[in-house]
């Protein structure tokens, strides 16, 4: 184990680039494959790309107010308390790695926004109780809580599919969670890799280099703001300064928050969550300078986002525009049978995950693909969807895209922890893999 981790840890430290950069290559690399495997020219695959650019604004924003929200939310002083209580629990590196890989399993089964910023806090909080524990086996531990969003509430295949006016609800109709999240290979894959991811992370222990210790100084806990009784002087720093306004507005978004779930029952979708840890956020950081001070800080996080996903978009554009993505996906189904079907699209939207790292986005671009193929061969097409769901979750612990809130707070590069979710990758595979084909 140590060797094999090491191994990978020293590969990808010498030859992953920035997460940015990584979206660069990608970009060549699908113009040059769309050159030589579609009939695409040179000049129209730079049309795909451009015209794709902005495709995806308005998911854009979705996921950086995913990232922003749930900053916000988990950096209000009461859940830091509640954080820096639940960090007490460890008290020795091998306790340090199992309780931030079991914390981020279940906020990342909660929501994925959510679980990706609690982990990387609270990952910062047990660093500081257990100053000898590999900091960046830790951070990747708090990265691995990543790999089970899509089996858990804010899943977003499961959730369009079963929402009204999907873009497929002609042909399947609407699939209700309880065939997808909440069907037995689903919680089979979801308990298992909670059960058990802890304790993978902690043998990685074993091949972590003792280097990558962190001094617990240099994280020091941001300090709750010290009101010295100094009273706001003019009407505008009253406002600003006033609990009551962040009060009244609290109390409006919650109240449409119970309206929401009365109207529409349990629709935990992308909007409603950010609504959610908006109006939490506001409620719990009291006062509107406060929660703009926050906000001001969890921007930067959504930095990276921002910036590399029209680069995504436009990857996504060539790769649909010039075919290439059903060439892919069809390449795989060339070769499957009602047996193995669930486990290439599982593998195939692994791999379609590296160009298209957004759930929605690649089930907009696989969907209409595998599910006509999953009706003709036979497959229940609720696991197809959840096979394309695990897929595109699976590489996310090898696409540094995702990564990039978790390494933001953390301060760290993605190919500091990169080594160590290549093993995670390799172990993740026995569980789903056993659940597509046998249950």
């Amino acid at each position: 184990m140590k060797a094999l981790t090491g191994f990978f840890d020293r590969m990808i430290q010498r030859y992953l680039p920035d997460a940015f950069l990584f979206a660069v290559i990608l970009t060549f690399v699908v113009f040059v494959a769309g050159i030589l495997f579609t009939d695409s020219g040179p000049v129209q695959m730079v049309d795909h790309w451009g015209s794709g650019f902005w495709d995806l604004l308005a998911f854009a924003m979705q996921m950086s107010l995913v990232v922003i929200t749930g900053y916000i939310l988990a950096s209000a002083p009461v859940i830091r308390r509640a954080l820096g209580r639940l960090s007490t629990l460890a008290k020795t590196p091998v306790q340090a790695i199992m309780l931030v890989t079991f914390v981020a399993l279940v906020a990342c089964l909660i929501n994925y926004g959510f679980g990706l910023v609690v982990g990387a806090l609270f990952a910062i909080h047990v660093a500081k109780r257990v100053p000898s524990v590999d900091y960046r086996l830790l951070i990747a531990s708090a990265y691995s809580g990543m790999l089970v969003w899509h089996g858990g509430f804010s899943a977003s295949i499961p959730l369009l599919l079963a929402t009204p006016g999907h873009f497929l609800e002609d042909t399947i109709g609407t699939i209700p969670v309880t065939e997808t999240l909440f069907s037995p290979f689903n919680i089979f894959i979801v308990l298992f890799l909670v059960v058990t991811l802890p304790f993978f992370n902690r043998y990685l222990m074993k091949g972590s280099d003792p280097l990558g210790n962190t001094d617990a100084s240099l994280w020091k806990e941001e300090e709750e703001e010290i009101h010295t009784g100094v009273q706001p002087s003019t009407p505008a720093e009253r406002l600003e300064n006033s609990q009551t306004v962040s009060l009244l507005i609290g109390i409006m978004g919650l109240a449409y928050i119970f309206y929401h779930f009365a109207m529409n029952g349990f629709d935990l979708n992308i909007n409603i969550v950010n609504f959610i840890f908006l109006f939490l956020g506001i409620l719990f950081h009291r006062t509107p300078k406060r929660f703009l001070d926050t906000v001001m800080k969890g921007v930067k996080n959504a930095a990276g986002i921002i910036v590399q996903f029209p680069f995504y978009a436009g990857i996504m554009g060539m790769m649909v525009a010039s075919g290439l993505s059903q060439q892919i996906s069809e390449w795989f189904l060339s070769f499957s049978t009602e047996f193995t079907y669930p486990l290439f699209a599982f593998l195939s939207a692994g791999l379609v995950n590296f160009f298209v790292p957004s759930g929605g986005g690649q089930w907009a671009v696989q969907g209409p693909i595998m599910i006509p193929a999953a009706m003709e061969i036979g497959v229940s097409t609720a696991k197809t969807a959840m096979a394309v769901a695990w897929g595109d979750a699976w590489t996310n612990m090898i696409q540094p895209f995702w990564a990039l809130p978790v390494l933001a707070i953390a301060g760290l590069k993605v190919r500091d922890i990169m080594g160590f979710c290549v093993m995670i990758l390799f172990y993740s595979f026995i569980p789903i893999t056993l659940a597509l084909l046998f249950l």
